[in-house]
């Protein structure tokens, strides 16, 4: 145990960090693990990119091929 702590303290940084995560009970550890993702995504500023006009028509043409199928 004391191997497994002195690795994580060793290798975790701010940009990869390791998340302990308890695994005897599922529905628990999937709150943890959800909550961890949930913090990443939230701690980054993510944005949809910009789209030029003739791409949102390539789209749009594209999502009428697909949906008349």
């Amino acid at each position: 145990m004391k191997a497994y702590e002195e690795m994580i303290q060793e290798t975790a940084t701010k940009h990869a960090p390791w998340y302990v995560v308890p695994a005897n009970n599922k529905w628990f550890t999937r709150v943890v693990v959800a909550g961890a993702v949930i913090d990443a995504l939230a701690s980054r500023d993510l944005a949809y990119p910009d789209v030029d006009e003739s791409k949102l028509k390539e789209l749009a043409a594209a999502k009428k091929k697909l949906l008349s199928k």
